[in-house]
Formats: C-alpha cells, sequence, structure tokens
C-alpha cells in the first residue's frame, strides 16, 4: 500500500509539474490590455488569447493611436486602427521555466486603417501587413500578471507594456 501512495504521489506531483510550465494551456483564455510605444503615438491595446496547445496559444487583437506631427509646416495628425491575429510558441516546457514566468514567440497578421483628418490631403488608407513578436509575462498569482512584448515588421511595430489576467 506504501508503494502505490508513493507511486501515486509521484504521478500527481509529475502531472502538476507539467500542467505549471505552460502558463495559459491547452484550453486556456487570457485578456491583455495596456499601452505600446512606436513612432507612431501611443497605441492603447486590448487583446484574447486562447491556448491550442500546451505550447502554442493563438490571440486576436484590436488598438487605437493617434498621432500629431508638428514639426512641419502641414501641422497634420494621424489615427490608426488595427486589428490582427497572432500565434505564439510558449517556451516553458522545453526551457523549463517556473510557472510564474511566461516567455513566447511568434507571428501576427494585421490589417490597420490610417486616417489623416487633417493636414494637407485628409487621407485614408489601409492595409494588411505581416510581423513578429517576442515577449514575457510574469505572473504575480494565479489570474494576474504583467505583459512586456516587442515587435517589427508591420503597421502594428514597436512594443507594449500592460496586464494580463486570465479567465
Amino acid at each position: 500500500m506504501k508503494k502505490i501512495s508513493i507511486v501515486l504521489a509521484v504521478v500527481l506531483f509529475s502531472v502538476l509539474a507539467v500542467n505549471a510550465q505552460a502558463p495559459l494551456g491547452k484550453g486556456g483564455k487570457q485578456l491583455n490590455a495596456g499601452i505600446g510605444f512606436s513612432g507612431w503615438g501611443v497605441p492603447f491595446y486590448v487583446g484574447l488569447d486562447f491556448g491550442v496547445h500546451k505550447d502554442i496559444s493563438l490571440g486576436l487583437e484590436g488598438s487605437f493611436r493617434s498621432y500629431s506631427d508638428n514639426w512641419n509646416k502641414y501641422n497634420y495628425s494621424h489615427n490608426i486602427f488595427g486589428f490582427s491575429g497572432n500565434a505564439n510558441y510558449h517556451f516553458n516546457t522545453i526551457l523549463e521555466i517556473p510557472h510564474n514566468w511566461d516567455f513566447y514567440a511568434g507571428l501576427n497578421i494585421g490589417f490597420y486603417i490610417w486616417s489623416s483628418p487633417s493636414g494637407y490631403d485628409g487621407s485614408h488608407s489601409s492595409g494588411l501587413d505581416l510581423g513578429g513578436q517576442i515577449g514575457g509575462r510574469y505572473f504575480i498569482n494565479n489570474k494576474f500578471g504583467l505583459n512586456l512584448e516587442f515587435g517589427g515588421g508591420n503597421a502594428f511595430s514597436g512594443g507594449k507594456f500592460g496586464i494580463t489576467v486570465k479567465l
């Protein structure tokens, strides 16, 4: 009976340790929100990530930023709305990272709408972009964390800092 109890305890500990290394995990959901930094104003973003595998997540995100350029004679402003989807690989399992940390990298594809309501032409444009990101999260407790991400290659380039709430 003691041997069975020891084996069950080892199995239970192993299962808990493996699950602890996948902060989002398959079937998990988390909400992300915060501010960004870029050469085109300060974006505000909100997004939702879904765990599709213990090491892979898919997400959706929306962002808005307003930018004014007053340095030249035209004095124009821009409003940029963005919608993107992302896929990330989380390195916690292969790097044996503690459960309160989450490091990831991935790709995103997004659609942006860029408008210049003031200035010399009042123009509008839109486009589809592909980019990449690398980031990390530190979970203060089981539900709440802080995130930092850097990205490039598209209209969503720059970085962002915010909060993560597991749902």
